[in-house]
């Protein structure tokens, strides 16, 4: 793929120069993303944990709780906690958002991780007719059906870190670092206000939807007020990122951890991917499908990246894998439109709104992308699959998609 005076391809990867958490490229073309995975494969991770170790050992024993870990029903939930307990020897306070739009799979994943791991735990669910007028509100305002989601899973933890005086969160991934570069494992950055509104949140906190007429009261967007640099401060909170001090393979470390623990994977529509975000119904379907509208790619080239910055996938391979993900259709719009009661009419007039017209051109009244990955059509998709060998568990539970379940059982719309 071609560059041009617009838009940058990277020469190893096929990320471009339109990503959304910002990339650079050296003189050879390789996007800084591709360049600071290059670490992984030099640093001295033994002394990387021993460093970690140091780090979290300042905080044992300070409080009933050593830190606060967040979790999920999917994600590397599960290897987190491995290492925080069994590594690290810390004993956590488990916190979760509940993202409303679960899968029964990840409900699933999340109970068997608080038995297996005995932990004690916190939930917040925000009631389910204000998600539905914050998405409003965002998808007018920014397309975007996911932002309470990023919003409530990234201020959650640090309210309750400054509530209950706990000042060491850990995370799992920093994701501006393993996908782009935009810092090196060496700089060990922090969870920050900052990078968290910049990039997690598209440049918006709560704040930034009262008195926009919207139907939204400060009541409605409490739970996502990020605390106060002073409370923060006389807490002295820091969030650390495992990413900075562990070879970060989520691929490994799943397939160890399903040996392990043995919870759920899930075969997915847009991605070969059967672990990661699985457990929300619209991540990997109409989100990302918005996503592929902004910014000209979906999930599955961030995976199809990841396996190639490890060689386990080769580029043509890749653009097979991208081009028959891509094209595939969402089954989960009918429920996501219902339950926020927008119209057809208004979700394809965003759409057309926030499609990054860069990427996109149209003709006949159909929208398709300038740039696309060529790919060898000798390749077979089944055989390339079955290499990468993503493992797929016998589902437990058959989820109906008609609905959404908040807590293994399905929420009634009074409003109706």
């Amino acid at each position: 793929m071609k560059n041009t005076s617009e838009i940058k391809f990277c020469t190893k990867c096929f990320y471009n120069s339109e990503h959304p958490l910002k990339i650079t490229f050296d003189s050879q073309g390789v996007c800084s993303g591709c360049r600071v995975h290059e670490e992984k494969f030099s640093l001295d991770w033994k002394k990387r944990l021993k460093q970690l170790k140091k780090i979290v050992n300042k905080f044992k024993n300070k409080n009933f709780y050593d830190c606060i870990v967040p979790v999920t029903g999917a994600k590397d939930s599960f290897f987190i906690l491995d290492v925080v307990k069994n590594k690290l020897g810390l004993n956590p306070l488990l916190v979760n958002y509940n993202i409303h739009h679960n899968t029964l799979n990840g409900l699933r994943n999340i109970g068997l991780l608080r038995t297996l791991f005995d932990c004690d735990y916190i939930q917040k669910t925000v009631e389910p007719n204000k998600i539905r007028r914050i998405n409003q509100a965002t998808f007018d305002k920014f397309g975007s059906i996911y932002w309470h989601v990023l919003a409530g899973s990234t201020t959650f933890p640090v309210q309750i870190a400054t509530k209950y005086k706990i000042p060491l969160i850990i995370w799992g991934v920093h994701q501006g670092c393993d996908q782009v570069g935009m810092f090196s494992h060496l700089d060990e950055v922090e969870m920050t206000r900052k990078y968290r509104k910049e990039h997690d949140l598209m440049g918006f906190e709560a704040e930034d939807l009262l008195g926009e007429g919207y139907d939204l009261t400060e009541n409605d967007l409490l739970n996502y007020y990020y605390p106060s640099n002073k409370d923060i401060s006389k807490v002295g909170v820091i969030g650390v990122y495992l990413s900075n001090y562990i070879k970060w393979d989520t691929k490994k470390q799943h397939e160890e951890m399903l040996k392990k623990y043995k919870y759920e994977t899930v075969l997915q529509e847009r991605t070969f991917d059967s672990y990661n975000n699985i457990d929300c119904i619209h991540y990997n379907g109409i989100h990302d499908y918005i996503k592929l509208i902004k910014c000209g790619y979906s999930k599955i080239t961030d995976h199809v990246i990841r396996e190639m910055r490890f060689n386990r996938l080769q580029r043509d391979e890749g653009a097979l894998l991208i081009n028959h993900y891509e094209s595939k259709n969402t089954k989960d719009l009918d429920l996501l439109l219902n339950f926020n009661k927008i119209s057809y009419e208004k979700f394809n007039k965003i759409c057309e709104k926030i499609r990054n017209k860069k990427l996109w051109r149209k003709k006949n009244n159909k929208f398709s992308l300038k740039f696309r990955s060529k790919s060898n059509k000798k390749n077979n998709l089944e055989q390339i699959e079955k290499r990468l060998s993503f493992f797929k568990t016998k589902p437990s539970i058959i989820q109906d998609k008609s609905k959404y379940n908040l807590f293994n059982k399905s929420w009634v719309d009074k409003s109706k």
